[in-house]
């Protein structure tokens, strides 16, 4: 069965891929869907006989993959309820996306090779999440990468979706460089890549409290570090890796661009594949993680900043795709918190919550492009609730899902209200040095989120129409197979949460995960989290109201009051709108130097240096010399005459001055 629900979806990338141009374009949907449906299925049948039911962990080898000196690395797939967890979020979203594009590509004529690229990155994504060892991890981590940038540069004739699959591609290489030093490290200090050996040792790795440091066990960067410190920074490193992976602050800046790319490419991203990678990466490595409190502690500083950055630029964004993409940052930053403070299940929950209704809101993003005519610019829709109103509906459910529309104390609320409070309450009681900041950021990020997701609300399907006449005349609903995806979604948005919160962070924590996650200090927490302040508990549906009722005055009461503020306010609003400028600023301190290096190295060094003395300098020399040469072959017999003459007289004096010598 697991081999299965790994390797299906490989073989309808290779069938659509090798075969799509002989099998046809309606084949080429049909049977990669088909697999993934099957997949899919598979995949919540693993889930309830692992995380829910009594199955244990399981490790199944493919093959022998590497054996040199002492490093061993089978290719094996490991099953176990993190596993089982991350299977059904990734298959269950891909199927729907799958289905969905077989209606929103119907136009597009390379469809075989664009649900061949859906399959390999699904493919990668379930290598990823299968990995028993850190290479195979970081082999489905580059999979990921490669089919990000074929799905986001689909169509390569449009310059802009070029740019910005290169712009993914160059920033995870970064955090990449990161992951494999991290996984060096490891191996340096463990003498293994396995995550089974790995996590026997690292418990018994570090010297007792209050023993000595110990001698440098590793050099990095030429600082020699001993066992804390080693420990450490190969955990920052690790999280480097997941950084880019997971577009955290400062690694953050493909994110939005990735946006270039089909529709469903960006929630199969944002919902269940490349972006939760960095996540999976920190919650399987917990109990790596948990021995290095300075690690955490940045962990919690970057996702909390994280959380709040990306909600501040999503006020003012006008793209609905990148409304929803910089929510994607925010909620993402959400999970890092949860992860710094060792809140792993919470983190983990919230991944899972987030998958549905955020893939809703992409897919029902979709919907509305679909139906005014791939305008993306919610300043040109308003009035669509009356023509589009399944899809305004299935908007509405993603949207209350992600502001945690719920009531305080009651088992009443959407997926998010569930999962995103439960993070806010953790960093309130955590012990992390950096979760009071956390917890602060994170209820006004929670505000913001509210505002700007209310704002998507009433700009694009309520108020008057501002799109033309024309336009207008042709908004339609979009077809049952992309509408269908978005109903199956909307279930999970709304149930989620109330299902599955006992398992995930609740009393049932121990039998449901059975030591996938790291358990010490959240059992500190799980007590705790149940002893919050009442106001903490409130906090959170305190922002979500404050968010809703300001959007609804701006953009229902009173539309002129966001065009006022901005223009009273236009340092802060155009600060916002250029993201705070990352884009530039590292344009100025990274692509502007790089190619100006390159120009000189290209003009001076090869062209000057290396062409003009070596194979181009050789060739004009030879070229002056035959060319003197050419200009002796005239053509007048009188000039070659001369010659002649020339050449005897030569001859007779030396044959004279030879015989007189």
């Amino acid at each position: 069965m697991y081999q299965a629900i790994v390797f299906l979806p490989l073989i309808g990338a290779l069938i659509a891929g090798l075969g799509g141009r002989a099998i046809g374009a309606k084949a080429s949907e049909y049977v990669t869907t088909l697999f993934l449906i099957v997949a899919a299925l598979l995949s919540w049948v693993a889930f309830f006989s692992v995380a829910l039911g009594d199955g244990e962990v399981v490790r199944i080898q493919v093959l022998r993959w590497m054996d040199s000196g002492s490093m061993t690395a089978d290719w094996a797939l490991r099953i176990d309820t993190l596993t089982a967890v991350m299977l059904v979020v990734v298959n269950t979203v891909s199927c729907l996306v799958h289905v969905y594009s077989i209606g929103y590509m119907h136009h597009d004529p390379h469809r075989p090779r664009f649900f061949a690229y859906l399959s390999f990155f699904t493919f990668a994504m379930l290598m990823l999440v299968t990995s028993d060892n850190l290479l195979q991890m970081f082999f489905g981590w580059e999979g990921v990468g490669v089919a990000s940038y074929l799905l986001i540069g689909f169509w390569f004739k449009k310059p802009s979706a070029n740019a910005a699959a290169m712009k993914a591609f160059i920033v995870n290489r970064v955090g990449d460089f990161g992951f494999l030093l991290g996984m060096f490290g490891l191996f340096v200090l463990f003498g293994s890549i396995s995550f089974d050996t790995i996590f026997a040792s690292v418990a018994d790795y570090l010297p007792a409290e209050g023993g000595e440091a110990g001698s440098a066990v590793i050099t990095l960067f030429g600082m020699e570090l001993d066992k804390a410190h080693a420990l450490t920074a190969v955990c920052l490193l690790l999280f480097m890796g997941a950084m880019g992976k997971s577009a955290q602050f400062l690694l953050h800046t493909w994110l939005p661009d990735a946006m270039e790319g089909p529709t469903p490419v960006s929630a199969l991203i944002h919902a269940a594949t490349m972006v939760t990678a960095g996540v999976f990466l920190v919650a399987r490595m917990s109990p790596v993680f948990e021995h290095s409190p300075d690690a955490l502690t940045f962990v919690t500083w970057i996702g909390a900043i994280t959380a709040f950055f990306a909600a501040t630029v999503g006020l003012v964004q006008n793209d609905i795709k990148r409304v929803i993409a910089y929510s994607t940052c925010s909620q993402l930053g959400y999970m890092f918190v949860a992860l710094g403070i060792g809140a792993y299940g919470g983190a983990v929950f919230h991944l899972f919550t987030h998958a549905f209704f955020k893939a809703l809101l992409f897919l029902g993003a979709g919907s509305v492009i679909h139906a005014v005519s791939d305008e993306q610019d919610m300043r040109r829709m308003g009035g669509l609730r009356k023509h589009i109103p399944l899809t305004y509906w299935m908007m509405i459910i993603g949207t209350i899902a992600l502001t945690g529309v719920g009531i305080p104390g009651t088992m009443i609320g959407t997926a998010g209200f569930f999962s995103k409070d439960i993070i806010i309450e953790s960093a309130y009681v955590a012990h992390n040095s950096a979760s009071g900041v956390a917890f602060g950021l994170l209820v006004v990020a929670a505000l913001f989120t509210s505002f700007y997701s209310w704002r998507l609300i009433f700009m694009t399907f309520h108020g008057k129409p501002r799109a033309s006449s024309d336009v207008m005349h042709h908004v339609h609903e979009s077809p049952m197979v992309m509408l269908v995806p978005l109903f199956i979604l909307a279930v999970g948005a709304l149930f989620a949460g109330v299902l599955f919160e006992g398992y995930f962070f609740g009393h049932h924590y121990a039998e449901f995960w059975k030591g996938a996650l790291f358990t010490g200090p959240e059992n500190e927490i799980l007590e705790e989290f149940h002893h919050v302040p009442l106001w903490v508990k409130l906090s959170p549906f305190v922002a979500m109201l404050l968010g809703l009722v300001t959007a609804w005055f701006f953009y229902i009461r009173s539309p002129e009051t966001p065009k006022r503020l901005a223009e009273d306010h236009q340092m802060l609003y155009r600060f916002l709108l250029n993201k705070w400028y990352f884009d530039e600023l590292y344009d100025f301190i990274f692509v502007r130097p790089a190619k100006a290096l390159g120009r000189l190295l290209w003009k001076q060094g090869d062209v000057r240096i290396i062409d003009g003395f070596g194979p181009n300098g050789v060739a004009a020399r030879a070229q002056d010399i035959t060319g003197w040469v050419v200009r002796l072959q005239t053509g007048y017999l009188y000039h070659y005459a001369f010659v002649m003459l020339i050449g005897i007289a030569a001859l007779v004096t030396w044959m004279m001055l030879g015989s007189a010598f």
